[in-house]
């Protein structure tokens, strides 16, 4: 509610008493008849007067409330901001759209005083303001800049007006700010042509202003044309598209900036509006630029005007290419998702077909004698049967999401390690460099996948060279950068990092073979020298650990692939694994139940623990080794059991084999052990987990091992 805040004040009528009879009473000593009759005619007159009188009280009094109700109205709805303020600053009285513009949420501060809404700059304007009212009566002033609240900053102008007020009251003025920040532009431009208006005719002068107004806003390019396609108007905006001012443009032919323009006139069916779609336009200096063009014809005695309406499809076009590029990376992600499915699905089966092959070649190499072609041949077959296991391992580190085990790690050690087997490889045309700073700080990752991908560098960087001499160079390096220092970013990698760099003098790559380097099985090797799973192993061990990677190459020129680890700020203390002891392999007739739905892996095993000197059961079935393990007379030392088996996995079979026979240690064997399965085992009691394929001694020693701890 706004409170009347002027008392209007009515002069009201005053009454003056008048003597009864008047100057014709009668005198005294009349007849009292006489003297009644004239005081009830005197008091018939007065009554009358009154009554006139208090009708004009009642009139004034209405009219002086309807002017108040009135004044109320006005000052509430009128379309400006309006206050009444005392000559402090303090705000008495505001209407709604004073609050829509300075207060415009509820969460602003309320409006109190007005000198704090005023720039600091111009503060000392608007109190002379003020006080030039309170002595001429009114004043104002124009572009004061005042604070909006949720608004921000406007420019208004300021009307200042004096109300009348009492002599032992303050001053009061009524202020209306008019918000001119939309029309400040347009009212300076119309200010500098004020003299040209005046001498035109208004109704045209209008017209074309608001028609120029219009072109000039226009977010396309506007050109119109004569009869003879010269240019008769070029909007700012067809300036910035075709990079010409408007004074160079006017005149020239249309067809230097719309060269299709001349033949979409040829065709005779156009009507007064038309459609041309996208064609291309040229900039002043003979650049394309892609429009989407449509145009109107205006028809004159002296003949046609040509309209052209051109929309700049830049940004459009570049949107789309940003888009397929995304749509491009979203395949390929979804590619390479797909391909880690796959090798998670055949891992299991190619494990247990490579376990098979290693086991019965070690078994071969127990019966034939050392040095003869047998045994050559053996370890041949060993040797392509680890590097089957090792591509199974390498699809595997690229398929799986989880992350790695990481532990606190110094890569000066890892990277020494993986150059020593790197050396043996080396072949005589090519000569190592080796600069490694072994005070690098400690990153979190694992070492084993932090090897391979240095030999998988190293290994495509000796490829490259080829036959000719080269030269293979290793870096480990970090960069120590002060809080003052910008923050880095390699390819979305933030803050502290050790870089670890391998590069070659080999034969380089094109731009186009470095967008697909990392995808599997892309190589640009022979057919049987590559299998393409190198780099996308770095790939995913990169994306593993969190790091990044960033190749630098051309042909001819070599390459550079630099692997960036991001540092571990928590204070790790780096704890090294105990040695692991190495005790006899032999058994001593303990009985050892094997669990596997592959036969020739159950048969392999069988031979295999038998030679060792165990009393080895298998089953291919698991619900028939439950139903054997039910048995209370049967006996048995060690249960290892595979964990993919159709039905009835071996984590089922670890747990009911638990209800009945709880101190059995079992050992769960899978060629795709994920952290998952991992928790998943050790929750139901698994003393071990073994990894297919695996050495034999390696499985031996896990079998030798339970069966000690079960002992003791």
């Amino acid at each position: 509610m706004i409170r009347p805040f002027l008392h209007i004040s009515q002069k009201q009528s005053t009454v003056k008493p008048k003597r009864l009879g008047g100057p014709g009473r009668v005198a005294a000593g009349l007849p009292d008849k006489f003297s009644n009759a004239r005081l009830v005619d005197n008091l018939r007159q007065y009554q009358a007067e009154l009554e006139i009188q208090n009708k004009a009280l009642r009139f004034s009094q209405a009219e002086a409330e309807g002017a108040s109700e009135r004044f109320v109205t006005l000052f509430s709805h009128v379309p400006l901001a309006l206050m009444v303020v005392e000559e402090s600053g303090l705000i008495l009285e505001t209407n709604g759209r004073a609050l829509d513009l300075f207060r415009p949420l509820e969460s602003d501060p309320p409006l109190t005083f007005l000198y704090p809404l005023v720039n600091p700059s111009e503060l000392d304007r608007v109190r002379l303001c003020f006080f030039l009212a309170k002595e001429q009566g009114s004043y104002e002033l124009d572009e004061i800049e005042f604070s909006g609240g949720s608004n921000g900053v406007f420019t208004g102008d300021i009307h200042v007006a004096r109300i009348v007020h009492a002599e032992d009251e303050s001053p009061r003025f009524i202020c209306a700010i008019i918000d001119q920040g939309p029309l400040l532009a347009q009212r300076h431009a119309l200010q500098r042509s004020a003299q040209a208006l005046q001498e035109r005719n208004d109704q045209l002068v209008q017209s074309k202003t608001r028609l120029a107004a219009i072109i000039n806003s226009s977010l396309d390019a506007i050109l119109c044309a004569d009869k003879d396609h010269r240019i008769m108007v070029f909007n700012p905006t067809a300036a910035s598209v075709f990079q010409c001012t408007t004074e160079d443009a006017l005149g020239r032919p249309l067809t230097d900036f719309l060269p299709d323009a001349a033949r979409a006139l040829s065709y005779g069916d156009l009507t007064s509006h038309a459609q041309l779609g996208e064609m291309m336009g040229l900039t002043s200096q003979g650049e394309k630029v892609p429009l989407e063009v449509s145009l109107s014809f205006e028809h004159h005695v002296d003949g046609e005007v040509v309209t052209f309406f051109a929309h700049d499809l830049t940004a459009r076009k570049k949107m789309e290419a940003h888009r397929n590029v995304l749509e491009s990376q979203l395949r390929e992600s979804q590619k390479m998702q797909a391909i880690g499915t796959m090798a998670g699905g055949i891992a299991h089966d190619f494990n247990n077909i490579i376990s098979a092959i290693l086991g019965n070649v070690a078994l071969a190499k127990m019966d034939t004698m050392p040095g003869s072609a047998a045994a050559t041949s053996l370890d041949e077959i060993d040797k392509a049967g680890k590097r089957a296991r090792d591509l199974v391992r390498q699809i595997l580190t690229f398929s799986r999401n989880d992350p790695p085990r990481r532990t606190p790690l110094q890569l000066a050690t890892v990277v020494h390690e993986a150059l020593r087997l790197v050396k043996v490889t080396l072949p005589p045309n090519v000569s190592l460099q080796a600069h490694i700073n072994d005070a690098t700080p400690l990153v979190m990752a694992d070492a084993t996948q932090i090897e391979q991908a240095l030999l998988n560098l190293c290994n495509n960087a000796i490829h490259a060279m080829a036959a000719q001499p080269g030269v293979l160079r290793v870096e480990l390096s970090y960069t120590l950068r002060t809080p003052d220092d910008q923050p880095e970013r390699r390819s979305g990698l933030r803050g502290q990092h050790v870089k670890l760099s391998v590069s070659d003098t080999g034969c380089g790559m094109s731009q186009a073979t470095q967008e697909r380097i990392f995808e599997p099985f892309f190589t640009t090797k022979p057919v049987g020298q590559g299998t393409g799973l190198g780099l996308s192993v770095v790939h995913g061990i990169m994306r593993a650990h969190m790091g990044s990677i960033k190749v630098q190459s051309s042909p001819g020129r070599g390459s550079t692939f630099d692997l960036h680890f991001p540092v571990t700020d928590a204070e790790i203390e780096l704890v090294h694994p105990a040695p692991i002891e190495n005790h006899p392999d032999l058994g001593l007739g303990q009985s050892v139940m094997v669990v596997d739905d592959d036969e020739a892996l159950v048969f392999l095993l069988k031979r295999l623990l038998t030679r060792k000197g165990y009393c080895v059961i298998t089953f291919t079935d698991p619900l028939q080794a439950l139903a054997q393990l039910r048995d209370s007379s049967f006996t048995c030392d060690l249960l290892v059991t595979d964990y993919n088996m159709p039905g009835y996995s071996g984590v089922d079979l670890l747990r009911d084999v638990q209800l009945f026979r709880p101190d059995l240690p079992v050992a769960l064997a899978s060629g795709y052990v994920t952290p998952d399965i991992e928790r998943e085992a050790v929750a139901a009691g698994a003393r071990a987990l073994i990894h297919k394929p695996n050495d034999v001694d390696e499985l031996c020693a896990t079998v030798q091992k339970l069966i000690r701890e079960q002992n003791n």
